[in-house]
C-alpha cells in the first residue's frame, strides 16, 4: 500500500498510485492545519485515493496535535462521515 507524504516544499500531502498522486494542499497556522483543496487525478476517482489520502493527513495532524479545519468541501464531508476525528475540529 502507498503511504501518505507530506510535503512541505510545496505545503501538501501527496499519495501516489498506480503511477498519478491525488494531493491535499494545506497550510498550518500555530496549532491548526487549514485543508485547502483536495485533488485526485481522473485515474484515481472512484477507487477511494482520495479517502485514503484523508486519513493519512488526519492520523498525521493527529500526530502533531493539530487541529484541522478543511476548506475544501471534499476534506470537509470526509471528516463529517469520520466521526473518530471530530476532536480535532478547529
Amino acid at each position: 500500500m502507498s503511504e501518505v507524504i507530506d510535503n512541505t516544499t510545496h505545503d501538501r500531502f501527496e499519495l501516489t498510485e498506480h503511477g498519478e498522486t491525488a494531493v491535499a494542499d494545506y497550510r498550518i497556522n500555530k496549532d491548526t492545519m487549514y485543508i485547502e483543496y483536495v485533488e485526485s487525478p481522473p485515474a484515481l476517482r472512484g477507487q477511494g485515493t482520495a479517502g485514503r489520502l484523508m486519513a493519512g493527513v488526519m492520523e498525521t495532524a493527529r500526530a502533531r496535535n493539530l487541529k484541522v479545519i478543511p476548506i475544501c468541501g471534499y476534506a470537509a464531508a470526509w471528516i463529517r462521515r469520520h466521526p473518530e476525528y471530530a476532536d480535532m475540529a478547529g
